[in-house]
C-alpha cells in the first residue's frame, strides 16, 4: 500500500493543488451567491465556469478569480509543513508554482485571461476589452508555444497548446453573441448604476456604467437605445 500511494503521490498531490484551487473559485462564488456552472480538472490545471451576469460588479469578478490562486497558496504552505510530506517538497514546490504561473498567464479561459480583461475593462469599453483579451490570449499562446517546442517538443506540449488554441477560438468566435448578452442582460434587468458615460455609439459601452448616448445633435437614454436594438427581437 505505501509502495503504491508514493507510486502516485506525484500525481494525488498535482490533483490536490487543482482541486483545492478550483475550490476557491467556488467558494468565492457561493459567498456572492453567483452559481456554479462547471468546473473541468485538466492535468494541467482547472476551469470553472459560473453563472455571472456579463453586468457584474469588477470587485466581485476580481475576488472570485483571486480566491483560486490564494487558496492554492494556503493549501502549498500548509502540505509543506506537514512532516509526511517533507521529501516531496521539491516535487510539490514545482507543481504548486507551475500550476500558478500557468493560469495566471494572459491567455482565455484562464484567470490570467480573465483577470487581463476585469483590467482592461476599468478604461475600455466592454466590447474593446474583450476582443483585445482574446487578441494578447492569441499571441501569448504563440509566444510560449515557441519557446516551448524550440526547448522540448513533446506530445504533452502540443496537447496544452492545441488545448489553448482550441479554447480561445471558441470565445473568438463567440465575440459578437458575448457582445449582445453584455447588452440583452442591460435591457433586461434594472441595474442601479451610479457612474454616468456619455458615448457615441452603442459598441463603446462599458460594465459599471449607465450610458447617455448622443446621435447628431440629440441625446437618448441607454434605455431608450436599447429598446430600439432589442424591441423587434424579443
Amino acid at each position: 500500500m505505501a509502495f503504491l500511494i508514493g507510486a502516485f503521490m506525484p500525481f494525488i498531490i498535482l490533483l490536490l493543488l487543482i482541486i483545492v484551487h478550483e475550490v476557491g473559485h467556488f467558494v468565492a462564488a457561493l459567498i456572492f451567491n453567483v452559481d456554479v456552472d462547471k468546473i473541468y480538472i485538466y492535468p494541467f490545471g482547472g476551469v470553472s465556469k459560473f453563472n455571472m451576469s456579463l453586468n457584474e460588479s469588477l470587485l466581485k469578478e476580481f475576488i472570485i478569480l483571486l480566491m483560486g490562486p490564494l487558496f492554492q497558496m494556503i493549501c502549498y504552505l500548509v502540505i509543506i509543513n506537514i512532516s509526511y510530506f517533507s521529501k516531496y517538497y521539491n516535487l510539490i514546490e514545482t507543481y504548486n508554482y507551475t500550476i500558478l504561473i500557468f493560469n495566471l498567464l494572459p491567455i482565455y479561459p484562464l484567470d490570467g485571461g480573465k483577470l487581463l480583461n476585469i483590467l482592461l475593462s476599468i478604461k475600455l469599453s466592454y466590447r474593446n476589452s474583450f476582443n483585445i483579451s482574446i487578441y494578447i490570449s492569441y499571441l501569448t499562446s504563440i509566444i510560449i508555444g515557441i519557446f516551448l517546442i524550440c526547448r522540448n517538443l513533446s506530445l504533452n506540449i502540443i496537447v496544452i497548446i492545441s488545448f489553448l488554441f482550441y479554447k480561445i477560438s471558441i470565445e473568438y468566435k463567440k465575440r459578437g453573441y458575448i457582445f449582445d448578452k453584455f447588452l440583452l442582460e442591460r435591457y433586461l434587468n434594472k441595474y442601479s448604476f451610479k457612474r454616468r458615460k456619455k458615448v457615441d455609439d452603442i459598441s463603446k459601452f462599458v460594465r459599471g456604467k449607465y450610458h447617455i448616448v448622443k446621435k447628431g445633435n440629440k441625446y437618448y437614454t441607454e434605455k431608450t437605445i436599447l429598446e430600439n436594438k432589442f424591441s423587434d427581437k424579443y
